[in-house]
């Protein structure tokens, strides 16, 4: 198994094989928590018009979306998972659409054979469909912040999922303190930012292997997607 690590938008173009797009906080971590409140559809989209028009043609669908981590005006939620309310999303069709890993979505479809998307809490269930697929390639693709700059959240999650991939060790304690003390990590624990960046979500995001589930990312039209947990 050839195993890659990628860095942003335009590394994940370069993906080819399985297509991991990694953005632990917090568009997959909100993914996988929305599948657990019972959300019947998720609906991933590069550009907020796509996600408007998709919302003008369905008014029942919910809007989820966020730029620089502030939710977008006239949308529902941001992309915080402690902020979803799991009753307005219960059986609904939502549609996503974020700084960073939406945007990886859309990148790595350009050349890779399947979509998966990917956080802590799924990094275990996410290796294990990996290796039961038995790809020849792997994209492990780290949207860090808004698809641009590294970041140590993601970073680690490609690592962590990679490690497993190959049966290796890595140090899980000494990797989440560093996230904890970066600048990422530090934003939820700022009085000033908790309206954007609530301390619970951090918890909710760090909470490593928490979900039994894979998000499989399937194209709908040019700039629509769909996630599948299976």
């Amino acid at each position: 198994m050839n195993i890659e690590i990628l860095q942003g938008v335009d590394q994940a173009k370069k993906a080819t094989g399985i297509a991991v797009v990694i953005d632990v906080f917090r568009a997959f971590s909100l993914e996988c928590y929305l599948m657990s409140f019972g959300s019947d559809r998720i609906l991933p989209v590069g550009h907020i018009s796509t996600a408007r028009s998709l919302k003008d043609k369905n008014p029942e669908y919910v809007l989820i979306g966020e730029r620089q981590g502030r939710i977008l005006p006239g949308f529902n939620f941001g992309n915080s998972p402690s902020q979803v309310v799991a009753e307005k999303v219960k059986g609904k069709t939502i549609v996503h659409t974020t700084s960073a890993g939406t945007q990886g979505i859309v990148a790595a479809s350009i050349r890779a054979d399947q979509i998966l998307a990917a956080s802590l809490v799924n990094a275990k269930a996410t290796a294990q469909y990996i290796s039961f697929q038995k790809a020849d390639n792997v994209s492990l693709i780290c949207m860090g912040v808004s698809g641009i700059e590294e970041s140590p959240e993601d970073t680690f999650c490609g690592e962590y999922i990679k490690a497993m991939l190959l049966g290796t060790e890595i140090d899980v304690a000494e990797h989440m303190e560093l996230i904890r003390s970066h600048e990422q990590g530090l934003k939820f624990f700022n009085p000033g930012l908790q309206d954007v960046f609530p301390e619970k979500d951090f918890e909710m995001c760090t909470a490593i292997n928490r979900f039994d589930m894979v998000l499989r990312v399937n194209r709908v039209a040019d700039d629509v997607f769909e996630t599948i947990a299976v």
